[in-house]
């Protein structure tokens, strides 16, 4: 055997351990309400469920990145129109063309963000 080799039998190596995940923005309570709501799904895994937390979050904040990005004002916030623009113009995001005005404005009517009542 070559200096410094080691014979790999009978040593035993600790366990990689993973770093503890990133805190998720989102609530897994809603994000596991929001899945359930399929009349396909009967039970949820824990590690799909926040594998699905994480790269919703993902997929926003890419959205909104690039919503941002393509902003042609100087102004330094993201408006509702800016990301509606993105949606319409960027190729990527047109599979939510249509779905998220709808889902926007039935959340704003329930958290009543109008100021209007009923």
């Amino acid at each position: 055997m070559a200096a410094g080799a080691r014979r790999r039998e009978g040593l035993r190596f600790p366990a990689r351990r993973s770093p503890p995940p990133a805190p998720l923005a989102l609530p897994l309570s809603r994000v596991k309400l929001i899945m359930k709501s399929c009349p396909d799904v009967s039970s949820i895994n824990q590690d799909a469920l926040v594998l699905t937390a994480k790269a919703t979050e993902l997929f926003v904040q890419h959205l909104a990145t690039y919503a941002y990005k393509s902003n042609s004002s100087e102004k330094k916030e993201l408006s509702y129109n800016d990301l509606a623009d993105c949606v319409e113009n960027c190729e990527t995001f047109q599979f939510l063309a249509g779905l998220y005005i709808s889902i926007t404005i039935k959340y704003v009517r329930e958290k009543n963000f109008c100021g209007k009542h009923g």
